[in-house]
C-alpha cells in the first residue's frame, strides 16, 4: 500500500507542479499584457516615481522645501493686469467649418470650432477651483466668454480629474446632450453626475466625433479629487484629427519622452495648446508641470506649426507670479531663435483662426 501511495505522490506532484507553473505563467503573461502605466489599482507614471508626493506637498505648503530663485528677476515682472478681449459672438456662433477656430476662455479651457463641431477642453467656468464654493483658489479674471454666450456645445475633452480641469457645476451646466471624452476610470463619475453621454479611453485609443478623430495620448501627471482616490483614474492629453489639420491639447503634464512619441505617431500638428504656467517651485512642480522652457521643447517634439500657451493667469495655484509665464516664454523663444508668432499667448476671450496648411 505504501508503495502505491509513494507512486501516486511521484505521479501527482510533477503534474501539480506543471499545473502550478502553467497557472503562474498565465498570471505572469496576463500581468505582462497590462500597459506599463496601469497599476494593480489605478494608474502610474512610466518615467518617474510618485512616491513621497504627499509629504513633498506639505513641505512646499509649509515653506520647508529648498530655496529657489525666481524664473525671472522680480523687477522684470510688472503687477499682473489681465488682458481681456471682447469676444465676437457673431464669429463664435458662425465659424467657418473649413478652418480651425480657437478661443481662449481661460486656464485650460478653449472653445475649439471646426468641421461643424463646437468642443470645449477641460471646461471650467466656476469662480473657484475647489470642491467648496466659499474656499479654494479663486479666479483672478472672469471667463473670456460668458457661459451663457457660448454657441451650442457638442463635446468636451477632459484631461484629468483635478478641480481646475474638471468642474462639476460646469459640466452639469453643459447638460446631458454633450458628449464627454475622458481618460480611463472617469466615466462612472460622469454617470453618477447624471451625465450619460461619456466615453472613456486609454492612452493611444481613438474615438470618432463627426468628421473628427480623437486620440487619447500620454501625459505625465496624476489624478485625485479626494484623499482616497489618488491615481484611480487616468490622466492624458488629446490629439484632434480634423480636416483642417491636427490639434494637440497637452492637459497638465511634466516633461517626458512621451512628447517625441506623440510627435512621431501623430504629428505634425497644425496647432498645439500647451500649458506654460504652474511651474514654481521647480523642486516640487517639475515632475508634473512643464515650464515655458520645456513647453518650447514640447512644441518641437510634437512638430507643431503653431502653439498657444495656456494654464496661466487664471488661478493662483503655484508660486510664480501670475503674469510671469508669457514673459518667460518670450525669453525662451528669443534664446531658441523661434519666431514669436510660432508660440503665442492670447487675451482672455481672444479668438484665432487657422486655415489648413
Amino acid at each position: 500500500m505504501s508503495g502505491i501511495i509513494f507512486g501516486l505522490i511521484w505521479f501527482i506532484v510533477p503534474i501539480a507542479a506543471l499545473f502550478a507553473a502553467s497557472q503562474s505563467g498565465q498570471a505572469l503573461r496576463v500581468e505582462k499584457r497590462l500597459p506599463p502605466h496601469h497599476a494593480a489599482e489605478g494608474f502610474r507614471n512610466v518615467y518617474i516615481s510618485q512616491d513621497g508626493r504627499f509629504w513633498d506637498f506639505w513641505r512646499w505648503k509649509l515653506g520647508l522645501g529648498p530655496e529657489e530663485e525666481s524664473a525671472l528677476p522680480p523687477e522684470e515682472v510688472p503687477p499682473y493686469e489681465p488682458r481681456l478681449a471682447t469676444p465676437d459672438l457673431n464669429q463664435l456662433h458662425h465659424p467657418d467649418p473649413q478652418k480651425i477656430q480657437v478661443t481662449w476662455i481661460g486656464h485650460a479651457t478653449f472653445l475649439i470650432q471646426t468641421a461643424g463641431v463646437n468642443l470645449l477642453t477641460d471646461p471650467m467656468f466656476s469662480d473657484r477651483a475647489s470642491p467648496l464654493s466659499f474656499a479654494g483658489p479663486k479666479r483672478l479674471v472672469p471667463p473670456g466668454v460668458a457661459f451663457e454666450s457660448l454657441p451650442p456645445i457638442h463635446a468636451a475633452l477632459i484631461s484629468h480629474n483635478h478641480y481646475d480641469h474638471l468642474d462639476l457645476n460646469t459640466v452639469t451646466g453643459l447638460g446631458k446632450t454633450v458628449k464627454f471624452f475622458v481618460p480611463l476610470g472617469l466615466a462612472q463619475w460622469f454617470r453618477d453626475s447624471d451625465l450619460p453621454q461619456v466615453q472613456e479611453l486609454d492612452w493611444w485609443q481613438t474615438a470618432s466625433l463627426g468628421d473628427l478623430r480623437l486620440h487619447c495620448v500620454p501625459a505625465q501627471h496624476f489624478s485625485m479629487r479626494t484623499l482616497f482616490n489618488r491615481d484611480r483614474s487616468l490622466w492624458c492629453g488629446w490629439v484632434l484629427e480634423t480636416p483642417a489639420g491636427k490639434i494637440y491639447f497637452s492637459g497638465d503634464t511634466g516633461y517626458s519622452p512621451h512628447f517625441k512619441e506623440i510627435g512621431k505617431r501623430l504629428g505634425p500638428m497644425r496647432l498645439s495648446l500647451i500649458h506654460i504656467g504652474g511651474y514654481q517651485p521647480r523642486w516640487f512642480m517639475r515632475p508634473m508641470h512643464i515650464n515655458p522652457e520645456e513647453a518650447v521643447s514640447v512644441h518641437r517634439d510634437v512638430r507643431s506649426q503653431k502653439s498657444i500657451g495656456m494654464h496661466w493667469g487664471t488661478f493662483a495655484l503655484t508660486d510664480e507670479p501670475p503674469g510671469e509665464p508669457p514673459l518667460f516664454l518670450e525669453k525662451v523663444l528669443s534664446r531658441a531663435e523661434i519666431p514669436r508668432d510660432r508660440f503665442v499667448v492670447l487675451s482672455f476671450g481672444e479668438t484665432k483662426v487657422f486655415a489648413k496648411k
